[in-house]
């Protein structure tokens, strides 16, 4: 699953404070369920009640008793009505004695089973998923398992789709099952749909037949075993678009306004296939690879087997794209989890990371492949830095056996620490290694269940080393380590030293670090072993050295603190070549950019061959005054560069510069392909001239805009404009999905409505705020409500009873919590 951490850092900051409250959770220890009976193999026929918003199903569950004999059988079975369970044997069905509490269905068998018997149980009822409540997670919002959308057209914006999120164990709200990542079955669905629809299931499309009432019964056939949370069902008004990886299906179901840019979003799904194919050795295992958009879903996406659902922010029309795909990165993820996590699965919760650390480093690995090492580099350093940044993550081990709520492992450890902590593995033990090493950890635990235990064995058979010490560190520990480097050089001895401090309170980490000696251009990589709480280690050099480049792959999950000077940055922006060298050096000369070698690092890093380092030089000129020359590149950035995102930030440069000279460049890139420049244009002429901006603000509200561009016209409207843009604003707001952006909006709007008059309208954008702030995941209520209820609503009605609007100061204040 490709998490959408909402709000995320106060999110998981919400988390943590929601864990902390009680500590019965960790007196519980998280064993890996326990079988006492196998899944076999799954036959359903389902038939939807739109108006109901329920599944009417008959289901033939397949069975066998794990090892011991039983004559009793438990299913998860949430919230369903259950009408009829029976045994059946041949052509016979008799029924069987069950209880059912609204969570386990427990059914006393006809007979004792052995090992060596298989029974098949039949069950029929009915899935009311509406009326079932558990609460989601971080990467889930919701839990409720089938998920009826727009069921009866009332939303005449919005498409009627059905569609299912299993994971972590909501399958069993839609289907009695074994809800456990330990259980492996096959499955056959027979989905009984509008015949003007189409159905996405696992496995082929055997067979489809229609029906008298004006239906289509489809038959999905999966004969490969995989886990009940990745059962998958989709129905809605699709366009198709077709693929094809040697000779098995492709396919992209979008809304068919979407149609002419699938391959566009997608299109790179076959190379993917091939590329992840060949690195780990094990060619794609399924059957067929589909991927489906859903309106209103409750996470980024998910990788269903052979079935990937993805949230509608996957739809990016042709504009978009000119930008990027912003969602490549999901996909990679995604299809990678075909092999990690639905080939082989985690055998619990606990070892969520043989999941999701792998899929969060499929993102680097693609990007490596595709675009070279600065894409991949920056893709590591910025999913560093997301753990780095959550204090609260420190204290999890990434293999966790003590937590709340499984819902929980769906964090920042899991996810980014995890595929930080792979990429290190990549590195010590050397990529044919790493990638044989993968290869025999699924192989070996194909159409099984895998651990960290089983990871480390698998390593440690290729490798031939004792990886104890590794894994305990980092998969069974929790932490980082936090760096103090600073440097020396005795003439006398002709040795460079470099002395290293790990600052952490807790606990020492062994760590092995790559080290650059530069004398000039030249440079020689030594390897050394930091263990204590303070290491110093010594180099030959004949002179002081230009530059000790500690960490020199940077690679090491740390925070760092280094005492390089000015000059030793400018040497290694110029010589150290990787991403994170240039990156540093224009960081640090960005504390005193009117120092001519900082200036110099910053105005250089304007022309480096990657964008987010011309993009990082443009936002760190600081106070300096910028020279003819310079302000020459950016001039030519913000015209011609190949990155819009670098264009977009060069015009958003210029256009705090005030200068009326560059009117025309902001007017015509206003009307720039890209969302993204013409966003940055169009706020860069809002500071120039703030009524032309609003003319041209009103005139693009007649074409279709979005991203930056629609968030510049909100923002150039809100600080132009009057009441009269009332129906725009809230419009704009009230489309926007549960998101980040929608959270920063906020401000935004609280200040236009301070000028609106009209009560009704004032009340209405009041209650948008309030039916956003309800709709936040309970998670991260503590943190968001903060802010909208003391900041944002305070502030609007402390701003009404300064103007005297007292009824309406009022309103805002029956909206905060009693």
């Amino acid at each position: 699953m490709k998490k959408q951490f909402v709000f995320a850092c106060l999110l998981i900051t919400g988390m943590a404070s929601a864990q902390s409250s009680s500590d019965e959770w960790k007196k519980n220890y998280r064993s890996v369920p326990e079988k006492v009976n196998d899944l076999v193999h799954t036959k359903l026929n389902a038939a939807f009640d739109y108006p109901k918003s329920q599944l009417n199903g008959n289901v033939w569950i397949t069975l066998k008793p794990h090892f011991y004999a039983t004559d009793s059988l438990r299913l998860d079975a949430k919230g369903m009505d259950i009408k009829k369970v029976c045994i059946v044997k041949g052509t016979i069905t008799s029924p069987l004695k069950y209880q059912y509490d609204g969570a386990f269905l427990n059914i006393q068998l006809d007979k004792l089973y052995t090992r060596n018997d298989a029974y098949t149980i039949y069950i029929d009822y009915t899935a009311k998923p509406n009326e079932f409540e558990v609460k989601g997670s971080a990467a889930i919002t919701d839990a409720k398992g089938l998920y009826f959308i727009n069921p009866k057209g009332e939303d005449k914006d919005k498409p009627i789709q059905i569609w299912t999120q299993g994971e972590t164990e909501a399958t069993s709200v839609w289907i009695p099952t074994i809800d456990k990542t330990n259980q492996k079955t096959t499955q056959e669905f027979n989905l009984t749909v509008p015949a003007k629809y189409v159905s996405l299931s696992n496995g082929k499309l055997v067979k489809q037949t229609k029906n008298s009432n004006g239906t289509r019964t489809d038959n999905w056939v999966m004969n490969q075993p995989h886990a009940p949370y990745l059962f998958f069902i989709g129905v809605g008004d699709y366009a198709v678009v077709k693929d094809s990886y040697k000779g098995k299906e492709v396919n992209y179901y979008v809304e068919k306004a979407y149609e002419k840019v699938a391959r566009k979003i997608f299109g790179y799904t076959p190379e993917m296939m091939q590329f992840f194919s060949e690195k780990l050795g094990v060619e794609y295992p399924w059957v067929k690879y589909s991927q489906i958009v859903g309106r209103d879903y409750v996470s980024g996406a998910m990788e269903n087997t052979t079935a990937t659902l993805h949230q509608e922010s996957a739809q990016q029309d042709a504009r978009e794209l000119t930008d990027r795909n912003s969602w490549e990165s999901t996909i990679a993820h995604e299809l990678f989890h075909q092999w990690f996590g639905d080939y082989v699965t985690a055998e619990s919760w606990s070892n969520l990371t043989v999941n999701e650390s792998f899929a969060d480093y499929s993102q680097l690995l693609w990007f490596e492949y595709k675009y070279g090492k600065d894409e991949a580099a920056f893709e590591n350093w910025s999913s560093m830095q997301s753990y780095l940044g959550s204090r609260n993550d420190a204290s999890k081990d990434l293999v966790r056996f003590f937590y709340n709520s499984q819902e929980d492992m769906f964090d920042l450890v899991s996810y980014q620490k995890g595929g930080r902590i792979l990429h290190m593995l990549r590195s010590f033990v050397g990529d044919d290694a790493f990638f044989k090493s993968l290869h025999k950890y699924l192989t070996d635990n194909k159409f099984g269940t895998g651990s960290g235990h089983k990871l480390r064995l698998a390593f440690e058979s290729v490798t031939g080393k004792d990886l104890n010490w590794f894994f305990n560190q980092w998969y069974f520990g929790n932490g980082h380590p936090k760096l103090d480097i600073s440097y020396g050089y005795d003439e006398a001895t002709k040795q460079a030293a470099v002395f290293l401090k790990q600052t952490q309170a807790d606990k020492l980490f062994k760590l092995p670090v790559t080290i650059d000696v530069y004398e000039g251009a030249a440079k020689k990589r030594y390897m050394v072993w930091a263990s204590n709480k303070a290491d110093t280690f010594y180099f030959p050099a004949n002179t002081k050295p230009s530059l000790v480049n500690v960490d020199a792959l940077k690679l090491l999950l740390a925070e760092k603190k280094d005492a390089k000077s000015l000059l030793e940055f400018a040497h290694q922006f110029k010589y150290g070549g990787a991403y994170l060298d240039r990156r540093e050096a224009v960081d640090f000369a960005s504390k005193n950019s009117s120092d001519p070698i900082a200036y110099k690092i910053i105005a250089d890093a304007l022309s480096d061959p990657f964008y987010r380092i011309r993009m990082k030089a443009l936002g760190s000129f600081g106070s300096a005054k910028v020279d003819d020359i310079t302000l020459a590149k950016i001039e030519s950035i913000a015209n011609n560069d190949p990155s819009k995102f670098a264009r977009a930030d060069a015009l958003q440069f210029l256009g705090k510069l005030k200068n009326s000279a560059y009117e025309t460049m902001f007017t015509k890139a206003v009307y720039d392909s890209s969302y993204t420049v013409a966003g940055a244009a169009l706020e860069a002429l809002n500071l120039l001239d703030g009524k032309k901006a609003f003319s041209v603000a009103n005139e693009l509200l007649k074409t279709v805009n979005k991203g930056r561009l629609n968030a510049a016209i909100t923002t150039v409207i809100i600080a132009n404009g009057d009441e009269s843009s009332y129906d725009f604003i809230m419009g704009s707001f009230n489309k926007m999905p549960l998101s980040q952006v929608k959270f920063t909006a906020l401000g935004s709007l609280s200040e236009f409505l301070a000028k609106v008059t009209d009560a009704a309208k004032f009340k209405a954008g009041i209650d948008a705020m309030a039916s956003f702030r309800d709709e936040i995941p309970q998670q991260a209520r503590a943190q968001t409500d903060a802010y909208i209820n003391n900041v944002v609503l305070k502030g609007l009605a402390a701003k009404k009873e300064a103007a005297g609007a007292q009824e309406l100061a009022d309103y805002v204040k029956s909206k905060l919590p009693k």
